[in-house]
This record gives structure tokens, C-alpha cells and sequence, in this order.
């Protein structure tokens, strides 16, 4: 691991002998590493130089990846506390709308996925914010892989009104589903456009608190337009 994070430290490359000097590492011990490191990818040799290899870059990516992740499990979880609802972010990624995290507490608990979330966007809040993102070729091709079908008595009933819907709804503004995913449920979802992706926070409360849900959206837009602001989370998760 020494190793690797002194090579890391040379953009351009190092020598063996440097690196075990940089390290502390007897160069017979640092030598037999370094070939090792080299066999497993981890690191490269060109021209007497050590360079990461793509094995340490995967690793690297992985990890980046894992801690955005994190960072964004832990900022759901404080507004979930702090709103006192529970909280999902989604994104539409190759033509598949996709939960990335949810966060929610057993005395405010989530949605329960009874329909597959990806099927049934037309029927739900975060479906309705991401399509709403898209250009109408793109919700159209959607809508044809999953044609709306009825899931409550609440349900749009068709392609043609859905299209319409999602036409009326202006791209920066909430979007609102009350009991047309589950019944005694209500829900909210925050458009995120950042170029070409299209992303959404959204929350969601018992039907019989729906007079809590544009107080509680309110709070939750106002939290991610700081946090978008400050640049502090990343929407590709």
C-alpha cells in the first residue's frame, strides 16, 4: 500500500530505487513488490518507470464511487430527520428510472415497492418528475416499453393523457401524486437537471397527513437549491 500511494504521488513515474527510498523499504523487498504489483495490474513499467495501473484506477473509481454514495445516504438521512418524512433520490439512466437511496425510520417508513418502480412510472411521483425532464421522443419511447396501466382507481388512464400531463408540468416545479401509486399514500418528487440527467429528491406521507406535504416539500427544495448551490453532492452515483 506504500507503494502504491508513493508511485500515486509521481505523476510521471519513479524508479524503483526511488520508491524504496521514499518508503523505507530494503530494495530487494521493494524490487520483488514492485513485480508483484506490476503481475496484478496494480501497477505499470515503462522504460524503468513505475506508473498506477488500471487495476489501482479501477480501485480508485470504485472507491470515489462509494464515498459519493455514502455522502449521499448520510444527506438523506439528515433531511429525514430534520423534515421528518422519508426521503429517495432517483435518476433516469438508460432509459430505466432507478431508486439510488432511500432513507427512512420504522416510525416514518417508505413506500413499499408493490409494483416495480420502473414499470409504473406513470403512477408515481418520482416516474412523473423524471419523465417530465425528458424530451417528448424520449417519454414517448418510455411509455411504449411501459404503457400506463390502472394500479388505483386514481391512476391516469392512458398513454395519450399521461403525455398530456407530463407536457403541463413546468420542469423546475415539484410534482404532486396523491394515491395514484398506493392508496392512503401522498407524494412529492424535486426535479434535478443537470445536462443530460435527469434526477429527482422526493418524499412521501400517510394520505391523512397531506396537509403537511407543501410545507414539507417546500423545506426539502429549499435544503437541495443550498446544497446544489455549495456543489456538495453529486448527482452520478
Amino acid at each position: 500500500m506504500r507503494l502504491l500511494e508513493c508511485v500515486a504521488e509521481h505523476e510521471y513515474g519513479a524508479p524503483a530505487k526511488q520508491l524504496a527510498r521514499e518508503t523505507g523499504l530494503a530494495l530487494p523487498t521493494a524490487y520483488h513488490l514492485l513485480r508483484t504489483l506490476v503481475h496484478e495490474g496494480y501497477l505499470r513499467r515503462d522504460k524503468g518507470l513505475f506508473f498506477l495501473g488500471e487495476a489501482a484506477e479501477r480501485l480508485g473509481s470504485s472507491g470515489a464511487q462509494q464515498k459519493r454514495r455514502s455522502t449521499v445516504a448520510e444527506t438523506l438521512a439528515n433531511w429525514r430527520d430534520a423534515i421528518g418524512v422519508p426521503v429517495y433520490y432517483a435518476m433516469y439512466r438508460d432509459g430505466e428510472i432507478e431508486v439510488m437511496c432511500v432513507s427512512d425510520t420504522p416510525g416514518n417508513p417508505a413506500v413499499e415497492e408493490w409494483a416495480d418502480f420502473r414499470e409504473t412510472g406513470h403512477a408515481h411521483a418520482i416516474g412523473q418528475c423524471l419523465l417530465a425532464q425528458l424530451d417528448d421522443d424520449a417519454r414517448r419511447d418510455h411509455l411504449a416499453r411501459y404503457p400506463v396501466q390502472a394500479i388505483t382507481p386514481y391512476t391516469v388512464r392512458d398513454n395519450h393523457s399521461m403525455l398530456r400531463r407530463l407536457e403541463r408540468m413546468r420542469r423546475a416545479e415539484p410534482v404532486t401524486e396523491r394515491q395514484e401509486y398506493a392508496l392512503g399514500t401522498v407524494c412529492a418528487a424535486i426535479p434535478i437537471t443537470v445536462g443530460d440527467t435527469a434526477a429527482t429528491m422526493a418524499i412521501s406521507l400517510p394520505s391523512h397527513q397531506a396537509d403537511r406535504l407543501p410545507g414539507a416539500t417546500q423545506q426539502l427544495q429549499g435544503s437541495l437549491a443550498r446544497l446544489l448551490g455549495s456543489l456538495a453532492i453529486s448527482i452520478s452515483i
